[in-house]
């Protein structure tokens, strides 16, 4: 299925999830893996990382439309190797490309346009994981994950014009 023969609000989801993926991808124009790596904010942020973030995220809550709670890792059992697994995904690691993880963030966002794309409705729902963020008992909708993705896309694009333009001035708008 092309996202040409998508219609009504999965079209329109899909088109707002891919101009928030097309900003955060724009601020990493013209950059080494070096700048990439780089922190210019008191933050841990960078934009390599960055990316990696959103992907990961946005790979989790897809499996989380394919297969619910199961998908999601149980939060009362993390370790402290497991947390230092997490903070990784916020850094571009040795050996590791902005090259690598923008071709990583293409290939999950379009599985999710494919699933997306797929389901019959957009009100299939899960039970959200037991987690001291999440409301207890609470449930969610294809659609309120992919919502969730696209703020949580759009946050870090934010982030992500702040630290480009902190390393070398460049601005994703104006």
């Amino acid at each position: 299925m092309t996202q040409a023969t998508i219609t009504g609000e999965k079209a329109d989801l899909l088109a707002g999830l891919a101009k928030q993926r097309h900003f955060l991808r724009f601020t990493t124009r013209d950059l080494t893996d070096d700048q990439a790596r780089q922190r210019t904010t008191a933050s841990e942020l960078c934009l390599g990382g960055l990316i990696k973030h959103v992907t990961s995220v946005e790979k989790g809550w897809a499996e989380f439309i394919r297969r619910g709670p199961a998908a999601m890792p149980n939060f009362a059992e993390m370790t402290e190797e497991d947390y230092a697994r997490r903070a990784d995904e916020f850094r571009l690691l040795p050996g590791e490309t902005l090259t690598g993880v923008l071709a990583d963030y293409a290939e999950v966002a379009r599985e999710t346009d494919e699933l997306v794309a797929g389901l019959p409705n957009l009100d299939v729902d899960h039970p959200l994981p037991e987690a001291p963020w999440f409301e207890p008992g609470g449930r969610w909708s294809a659609r309120r994950v992919v919502l969730h993705i696209i703020a949580e896309t759009a946050q870090h694009a934010g982030h992500a014009d702040i630290i480009r333009e902190s390393l070398d001035g460049a601005k994703s708008m104006g």
